[in-house]
């Protein structure tokens, strides 16, 4: 079983984020529209699991299978799912949430590389997420403090992502407003 355990913010997260999108862009070259570190170790003082999560951003659906063979053929494990899980509110089609999900090669840094097409919901949604907790501290905290008590479950890893999904939509829906209000854009 892997274990999920939440670690303190480290202030190096961002530097690794910085190395690793580096190499990812030079695998990738024109394929890549924008490379953007999401999650909570994007997200400054927020505890996570030590592992980057990372959004490259394509133009075009079969983009992400071009970019999966590129990275599959540099020694990144292609994963499951091949989609995001839909979030209330936002459109149901399938297409919004089609992804490919990567991870990185083996004795490397830990990495989640989520591969997006621009414009879709799933992209947007990582983009906005992180944002708004950035700007808004008091609810990354009690984000932090659900993740620390879910981890604490000892849940598969699976398990966990299903947990803190509704949670996360929870967050997102105000962030919606927030993002209105604000003017905020991709």
């Amino acid at each position: 079983m892997n274990e999920i355990v939440i670690v303190p913010p480290d202030e190096t997260w961002p530097a690794q984020y910085e190395k690793t999108a580096h190499a990812i862009r030079g695998q990738l070259g024109e394929l890549v529209q924008r490379i953007d570190h999401i999650g909570s170790t994007s997200v400054p003082g927020l505890p996570a699991k030590d592992v980057l999560d990372i959004q490259v951003t394509v133009a075009t659906e079969p983009e992400l299978d071009d970019v999966a063979e590129r990275m599959v053929a540099a020694d990144w494990e292609l994963r499951s799912p091949r989609r995001d899980h839909p979030v209330p509110g936002l459109p149901a089609d399938d297409m919004h949430w089609v992804k490919r999900m990567l991870v990185e090669p083996m004795y490397r840094r830990r990495v989640n590389l989520h591969v997006r097409v621009a414009g879709r919901a799933n992209q947007r949604y990582a983009l906005l997420f992180r944002d708004y907790l950035r700007d808004h501290p008091d609810t990354a905290r009690a984000y932090a403090n659900f993740k620390r008590h879910a981890a604490a479950l000892r849940l598969e890893t699976g398990d966990y992502t299903d947990l803190k999904d509704p949670v996360c939509d929870l967050v997102y829906l105000p962030a919606e407003e927030w993002a209105a209000r604000t003017g905020w854009t991709v």
